[in-house]
């Protein structure tokens, strides 16, 4: 019977120990934060979207370097250079214009040169000097209509109503006499324009394309 006893003692020891002998389940991967180094990375992190630059759409260029243009808005300029800029997210080729009388630089890109001109033709030239020596056509219609439709010709970039605009403003006289400021205005920006043209297709110094262009104006000319 004692032996019985002891049997079973043995037996409930040997269960308990089984019992405490508790084992993982193996292969089981656990998503715990590693450390490495002072940055603390997580197994599921995702690695930042790298965003590529996109191309402008390749346009033939019309223009080059050291080409003579008219941009509407600003006048006579001249292309020093071509180069690339990112433009919102995507490279652009532009022109880089320097416009001398306003003593500034521009850019354009070359999807949008068909706002450029070229300089105008030696016959073109003629005949807006033939329209400078025409008399001039002022409607009887309100200033401020008038001096609207003058600033749409001024920056229409077309050279014959740019000379009509300096014929029917041109008063024959450098004096301030019946000329209000904004007429004054509206004259010298469009009359500075057409002597820029005027003086690089003729290939005149600034004096004589003046002297060409007040002889056709009948200005500064003292009455015999």
């Amino acid at each position: 019977m004692k032996k019985n006893k002891k049997i079973k003692k043995a037996k409930k020891k040997k269960k308990n120990k089984k019992a405490k002998k508790i084992k993982l389940p193996q292969n089981k991967e656990i998503s715990t934060p590693v450390v490495s180094g002072l940055r603390i990375t997580k197994s599921n992190e995702q690695k930042p979207e790298i965003k590529k630059i996109k191309k402008q759409a390749t346009e033939k260029k019309i223009y080059k370097p050291k080409d003579y243009i008219v941009y509407p808005k600003h006048g006579v300029g001249q292309i020093l250079s071509v180069s690339f800029k990112t433009i919102g997210g995507i490279e652009v080729q532009c022109y880089n214009v320097k416009f001398e009388k306003d003593k500034a630089m521009g850019l354009l890109p070359i999807n949008k040169q068909s706002h450029l001109r070229p300089l105008s033709t030696t016959n073109q030239i003629n005949k807006s000097v033939n329209i400078l020596k025409g008399k001039p056509k002022i409607k009887k219609s309100m200033w401020s209509r008038r001096a609207q439709e003058y600033e749409q010709k001024i920056n229409s970039g077309k050279i014959y109503e740019l000379a009509e605009v300096v014929r029917d403003l041109n008063k024959g006289t450098d004096a301030i006499i019946d000329q209000s400021y904004s007429e004054r205005q509206l004259f010298e920006k469009a009359y500075e324009r057409i002597i820029a043209e005027l003086q690089i297709v003729l290939n005149l110094s600034y004096e004589k394309t003046l002297k060409k262009l007040d002889k056709a104006l009948k200005r500064n000319q003292q009455e015999s």
